[in-house]
């Protein structure tokens, strides 16, 4: 899904970065962007709990029907209906191409599995939207492997200062395997998922 509002000044409004980029503008400018920003009122409950919705929502870039169409998925399985909607976002194709180091951010991401560059066990998926099994094998075509975004990224430019355990990255290959369901300790959001849930269950 496509953002065309300036991710800083989507990342003020939301209160956290959205991209690397955007942590220094954040940091300078740490309230919400506008004439008013700095003298907001107290928030509601209702303002608390849509905020924390539309932080999970636009760390994985997903479009409101998207989200909730998950969060009714992960409401009829077992577990915390929180977890587990954590879970399943972190398992759609373009989280994982992020997570792997192989983008810089969701949104390049989600472009290069559009655009074709990206493989599920040998073959081209470009639904950014597809959701990994554990055990599948996400990899960058070989043809694709000279572009200087993947080169970058091969070069360890775009890996995170921790590995995540659910995953087994190759990076000089552009290689990832998901080894497991992500747990929610493990996954680097910034979201109070619980109050993306009553959010929904109102």
């Amino acid at each position: 899904m496509n953002h065309p509002r300036p991710k800083a000044r989507l990342s003020r409004a939301l209160g956290i970065p959205l991209t690397r980029k955007c942590v220094r503008y954040l940091e300078r400018r740490p309230y919400p962007p506008g004439v008013h920003g700095r003298n907001r009122r107290k928030t509601s409950d209702y303002q608390v709990r849509l905020r924390e919705k539309q932080r999970l929502r636009h760390q994985y870039n997903v479009s409101e029907t998207q989200l909730r169409r998950t969060f009714d998925e992960a409401a009829r399985g077992a577990g915390k209906t929180g977890e587990s909607l954590v879970t399943l976002l972190e398992r759609r194709l373009d989280a994982v191409v992020l997570r792997a180091g192989l983008a810089r951010s969701i949104y390049q991401a989600r472009q290069l599995v559009g655009h074709g560059h990206v493989t599920v066990d040998g073959g081209k998926v470009d639904r950014p939207s597809y959701r990994l099994r554990p055990g599948q094998v996400v990899a960058v075509r070989e043809r694709s492997r000279s572009l200087p975004p993947l080169q970058l990224a091969a070069a360890g430019a775009h890996a995170d200062d921790q590995p995540r355990p659910y995953l087994s990255v190759e990076r000089a290959e552009l290689r990832a395997t998901l080894l497991r369901e992500p747990a929610r300790h493990e996954v680097p959001v910034v979201c109070d998922e619980q109050l993306v849930v009553e959010f929904y269950s109102r």
